[in-house]
C-alpha cells in the first residue's frame, strides 16, 4: 500500500512558515540544496526545475502530491494554475470555488477519504503531503511517514506544522543527515 508522506521544512519551535506565509527566513545551504534535489526532485514545483537543473529529472518518491490551499496559493497569486504539473495533483479547499486547470483536481471535501482513496491505488510510488499545517492536522491519522527538514532558526510566531485538536500520535525516528548550515533532515515512521 502508498504512504502518505509529509516532506515539510520546520524552524526549531514547530513552524513551517511565517505568519504572512513567509519561508525566506529558511538558511539553505548549497550542500542541502543538492541533496534535497538529487533525493527528492519530484517536490520542486514544475516552474523552478528548469532553473536548478531538473527540468527532466523522474520522480523517484512520489507521484501524486495533496496540498492545502495555503500551499496552493503563492502559485495562483503568480498565475501558476498547476504547480507539480509532473505529478497528479490534489487541492483540498472548503473555501476555493474552482481550479481553472483540469490537470489540478479540487477536494472540498473529507481529505481523509480522498487519501485513503489514493492510498489504496497501485502505482509503485507514495503520496507527497505538501501542506499546510491544517490539512496536516486533518490528515495524522492518515500519516505514515514524516521527512522533517529541522532548519536552526526560531521564528516565534506563523504558521504550525500541525494544527487542529489534541492528538498525540508517536512516530520513531529512522534516519538522520545533517548539513553545512546546521540543519537536519529526520526521517520518522509512525509507531504502530
Amino acid at each position: 500500500m502508498r504512504k502518505l508522506v509529509y516532506y515539510v521544512g520546520v524552524s526549531i519551535d514547530g513552524y513551517i512558515a511565517g505568519p504572512g506565509e513567509e519561508i525566506d527566513f529558511y538558511p539553505v545551504s548549497d550542500d542541502m540544496a543538492a541533496w534535497m534535489n538529487e533525493r527528492y526532485p519530484e517536490v520542486i514545483p514544475t516552474h523552478i526545475r528548469a532553473h536548478v537543473g531538473l527540468t527532466d529529472a523522474p520522480s523517484k518518491r512520489f507521484d501524486t502530491v495533496v496540498m492545502g490551499l495555503g500551499t496552493y496559493r503563492p502559485a495562483l497569486d503568480v498565475g501558476i494554475t498547476s504547480p507539480y504539473a509532473h505529478l497528479r495533483q490534489y487541492v483540498v479547499s472548503s473555501t476555493l470555488e474552482k481550479i481553472d486547470d483540469p490537470s489540478v483536481e479540487l477536494v472540498s471535501g473529507d481529505p481523509v477519504g480522498l487519501v485513503r482513496e489514493l492510498k489504496a491505488e497501485s502505482s509503485g510510488k507514495d503520496i507527497y503531503l505538501a501542506g499546510g499545517g491544517k490539512l496536516a492536522g486533518a490528515l495524522l491519522p492518515e500519516i505514515d511517514e514524516l521527512i522533517i527538514k529541522w532548519y536552526p532558526v526560531v521564528a516565534g510566531a506563523g504558521i504550525p506544522a500541525f494544527q487542529g485538536g489534541f492528538d498525540p500520535t508517536l512516530f520513531t525516528p529512522v534516519q538522520r543527515e545533517s548539513f553545512s548550515n546546521g540543519a537536519q533532515v529526520t526521517w520518522f515512521q509512525r509507531t504502530a
